[in-house]
């Protein structure tokens, strides 16, 4: 099959003589460390991909994209207003909730927690709770009969189990530095979940009861603290909630959660990107091995391109003979790490787990990360643009050696030989 002259000569020269084979082993090291730079690459942006999935699952199946609340702490005449949401196409679904401060004790220990007061039946398509206990049974929650579902920590911490008594108190009246009023209630555990959350502490800062009970402990009547909104995409919950807000009457507001973990998610994205441009740089410097091996080459074929230069070859044809032989280093060590960082990020799960299970070792803790394992996602845009950022690397490290080649002079390379 027909090659162009640079592209036939370039490729060849990949392939040194016995003489040469220096010279095919530092292209080889080129090629790997090439290699080597994108898939580390393409395994870390996959990483904190995972992370950044695992996060929002976590905290969302916990935390309302929205929330309607009142600058008074109560939500009078609630329901039509959630009527109105309810028929809007963006909402998937929409939930009271009357929540609160409060102090959990047992015989023995005192601790400090939010009691959210939610209808069971209605959490399904607000929040993953159901699917999170572990013990008991998120329905037993009844109103009036003062049953409360708590997290797995707080579980621990209080040394309660299901069937057990919780006291509940909470302040109420006008509180002053000189009094504080405070009522108890006394709860019977009916149900313990485990929601992770990580430093946000779910399981052991939270606690359910149901609405009604909720209304009585903290003396709302009928009103409630809040609607919780769940939209059909996350990502627009800031502009729902501002084109809420301009429907709503004082003293009403439309938050959304980026008001609460706006600032988390951007540290993800933050760090995300100094990954990047950090491992970019692992790349850089195994271009710079492309550099010096390309400047060797042209030193070793010195008697070549005068020959080749006595025969009619351009300057032009030099250079593109020297392009080519580095762009397929870098095109070879690419293709290599895309091939390796992509089966490297789709198993690196369950390789965390065997090393975690092998070794007895434990690399990720749930109670900090929200997950006890590496998590991975690939996304294909990564690959595609460090892919193109590793080929424009390797394409500009070759220009000065196969310029500096093509300027070769013809008679004193000649006279020398």
């Amino acid at each position: 099959m027909y090659k162009p002259l640079p592209i036939f000569i370039g490729l060849r020269y990949m392939r040194s003589s016995r003489k040469q084979q220096f010279i095919s082993l530092i292209s080889l090291i080129s090629m790997l460390g090439i290699a080597l730079g994108v898939v580390v690459l393409i395994t870390i942006l996959s990483v904190v991909n995972g992370f950044d999935r695992e996060i929002k699952k976590q905290l969302f199946s916990m935390v309302p994209p929205i929330t309607i609340s009142s600058y008074t702490g109560r939500l009078t005449q609630w329901q039509t207003l959630e009527k109105q949401l309810q028929a809007a196409s963006f909402v998937t679904a929409v939930a009271p909730i009357a929540n609160g401060q409060a102090l959990l004790s047992n015989a023995r220990t005192t601790q400090p927690a939010m009691i959210a007061g939610i209808i069971p039946a209605n959490e399904k398509g607000l929040s993953d709770l159901d699917k999170k206990i572990i013990q008991g049974n998120l329905y037993a929650l009844v109103p009036g009969e003062f049953g409360i579902v708590v997290g797995e920590n707080l579980a621990k911490q209080l040394d309660v189990m299901i069937g057990d008594p919780i006291t509940v108190a909470v302040p109420t009246g006008v509180l002053n530095t000189t009094h504080i009023s405070t009522r108890f209630k006394k709860f019977t555990v009916v149900g313990i979940f485990h929601a992770g959350g990580g430093g946000f502490n779910f399981d052991s800062k939270l606690a359910f009861i149901h609405l009604k009970d909720a209304q009585s402990l903290f003396e709302l009547g009928t009103a409630i603290t809040a609607l919780r909104i769940n939209i059909n995409d996350i990502y627009a919950a800031p502009q729902i909630a501002s084109t809420l807000q301009e429907g709503l009457d004082a003293p009403l507001r439309a938050g959304n959660w980026t008001e609460q973990l706006g600032a988390f998610f951007e540290n993800i994205r933050m760090t995300k990107t100094m990954m990047f441009f950090i491992f970019i740089l692992i790349i850089t410097v195994a271009v710079f091995n492309l550099v010096c091996t390309l400047v060797m080459v042209v030193k070793n074929k010195q008697a070549d391109i005068a020959i080749l230069r006595t025969f009619g070859a351009t300057p032009a044809t030099i250079l593109m003979i020297f392009v080519v032989q580095g762009i397929a280093i870098g095109i070879g060590g690419i293709a290599i790490g895309v091939a390796g960082g992509i089966a490297l990020a789709w198993n690196i799960p369950a390789i965390s787990s065997w090393i975690q299970a092998t070794f007895h070792v434990q690399l990720i803790s749930a109670n900090v990360y929200f997950v006890n394992y590496l998590p991975s996602e690939l996304q294909w845009p990564d690959v595609m643009v460090i892919s193109l950022i590793a080929f424009t690397l390797c394409l500009l490290a070759t220009l000065y050696p196969a310029w500096n080649a093509s300027r070769a002079v013809t008679a004193e390379v000649l006279n020398n030989e």
